[in-house]
């Protein structure tokens, strides 16, 4: 089913309807505290980073502290969000090229941010859009990539295709606001492991939804 330019905007808005609040979930207070937040939410959720950042930054913030930090204490703070040897080793790299190519301050473009230890594509889109309000692209996670899926906004399994795909669907003024909302919806009613579609409030414009009920 593909969707008119009115229905995209339908969609949107009937989305930003149901969850009026949705903004990004990671607590932080600095960009480079976003930067960190960021790579510690990988394959964990972001209520078990908020937790943990919290002692975390009371005494390392920024990225002069996580590029001198010592590298076992550092696995040993950030243990509880899982990959914690590879998250560890990324961080302190990530700061080190934070402090030594750009001053110690997070830069503010896709080019330059992905050239971070860590930080994709995914991740960038995110920085760029908390920290600096760089709406130009869309964060593809797993609520996004299911939904756009299922949606059929996109057949494509890779992030970064499905990003382009959304990208030549959405107007550019809603870029902000897809993947927040598609996080929020998916926690709500897209569930990975029990979509409420019966309920859901754009079930008319799902492939997913219409096809299993026809």
């Amino acid at each position: 089913m593909k969707l008119n330019q009115k229905e995209i905007i339908d969609l949107i808005d009937t989305l930003k309807k149901t969850y009026p609040d949705a903004t990004c979930s990671l607590d932080f207070s600095t960009p480079f505290e976003l930067v960190v937040a960021v790579m510690l939410s990988a394959q964990c959720t972001d209520e078990r980073v908020n937790k943990t950042t919290p002692s975390i930054f009371a005494n390392y913030s920024t990225a002069y502290d996580f590029a001198n930090i010592d590298l076992a204490e550092l696995e040993e703070l950030i243990h509880p969000c899982g990959f914690y040897k590879t998250k560890a080793k990324n961080l302190k790299a990530c700061a080190q090229k934070i402090v030594s190519d750009f001053d110690g301050k997070v830069p503010q473009t896709m080019e330059e941010l992905i050239t971070l230890p860590g930080v994709g594509r995914k991740s960038a889109n995110v920085i760029l859009l908390e920290v600096f309000g760089i709406a130009q692209g869309i964060a593809v996670d797993t609520h996004a990539k299911r939904i756009s899926n299922k949606l059929g906004l996109s057949n494509q399994t890779e992030p970064e295709k499905i990003e382009q795909d959304l990208l030549k669907i959405f107007p550019k003024e809603l870029l902000k606001d897809i993947n927040h909302l598609f996080v929020w919806h998916g926690r709500n009613f897209c569930n990975a492991r029990k979509p409420q579609c019966q309920d859901c409030p754009i079930n008319h414009y799902c492939d997913f939804y219409q096809k299993s009920n026809h």
